[in-house]
């Protein structure tokens, strides 16, 4: 059981809860997950099964999908709903601002991750400091917001928004910055991730459905290695190179690949996928290197 199954975790768990879970299900250990979702959030969570855990790292940085709910007048020391109230305010806020404001946070931009984090600081989790009521600098990190859409706005206090983003953005920190360039407080009331690079929501299953067809038809629902690493061209090698390929040998290839050189590319040799290899130059001259070998 090699691949990765695109699972919809419900609110109310932990990323590592539906690890747990799905471990007994699929009765094995090697499960990894793509991106962290909060307890208080929904949506898809990318499970890595077998050997597919070795390709978690080519996945971690997919650029994510989310529809959240900002809710204006409060703000939370977490940020979403599951912090206490720190600041109120009554300011009414006009539907054109929103839209002004809601504009300017698109492309790159810069956030300074929130306490309540799983982030570090002199080896400690910063959550854990939040909760000895703790307070340290961080560091501002570059992000970049790709898309952003209003889908709804109630009585100018709630609004409605789909973001596509890349890899680290909190998108409880951007509702909290947004409230705040608002001229008032705001905080996540609601998240679903609806996707995580070319795993989407209505591709994925509930833990409940696997559960159901984890006995005859699991198959059926795992996603082979090499689809799930679409987003990485493909690259064929020879027939003859295979053995040397697959005992991490590096090969010459020809000279019109400059384009692709240190990308990490999927390798297929004899119609099968291998692994994830990458051309790297040498004294004028290109190779290929294998990076992970899937077959024995």
């Amino acid at each position: 059981m090699d691949g990765v199954i695109n699972l919809f975790k419900p609110r109310g768990m932990t990323s590592h809860d539906a690890v747990k879970i799905l471990r007994k299900i699929l009765k094995t250990k090697k499960i990894g997950h793509i991106g962290t979702l909060d307890p208080n959030a929904s949506g898809v969570l990318p499970l890595c099964i077998g050997k597919a855990t070795r390709i978690v790292e080519y996945l971690q940085d997919l650029d994510k999908e989310y529809i959240a709910e900002l809710t204006l007048g409060l703000r939370t020391d977490t940020q979403d709903t599951e912090g206490r109230v720190i600041a109120t305010s009554d300011k009414e806020v006009d539907e054109s601002l929103i839209y002004t404001i809601m504009e300017k946070y698109v492309g790159n931009l810069s956030q300074i991750p929130p306490m309540y984090s799983a982030l570090k600081y002199k080896g400690k989790k910063l959550y854990e400091l939040a909760r000895e009521g703790k307070t340290v600098d961080r560091q501002p990190r570059n992000i970049k917001i790709y898309e952003q859409k209003i889908i709804a706005i109630q009585d100018c206090k709630s609004i409605l928004f789909y973001v596509k983003c890349s890899r680290g953005t909190y998108i409880r920190t951007l509702c909290d910055d947004i409230g705040m360039d608002l001229g008032t407080y705001g905080y996540m009331s609601y998240l679903i991730r609806t996707g995580v690079g070319n795993f989407k929501i209505n591709d994925s299953y509930s833990i409940e459905y696997i559960e159901k067809i984890s006995k005859d038809n699991i198959n059926r629902i795992i996603i082979p290695m090499d689809k799930a690493l679409v987003h990485l061209d493909e690259f064929h090698v020879e027939d003859r190179f295979y053995g040397k390929l697959i005992s991490g040998n590096i090969i010459k290839v020809k000279p019109d690949h400059m384009d692709k050189i240190n990308e990490n590319l999927r390798i297929y040799c004899k119609n099968r996928f291998i692994g994830v290899g990458k051309l790297v130059t040498k004294d004028s001259n290109i190779y290929l290197k294998m990076d992970k070998v899937f077959v024995i």
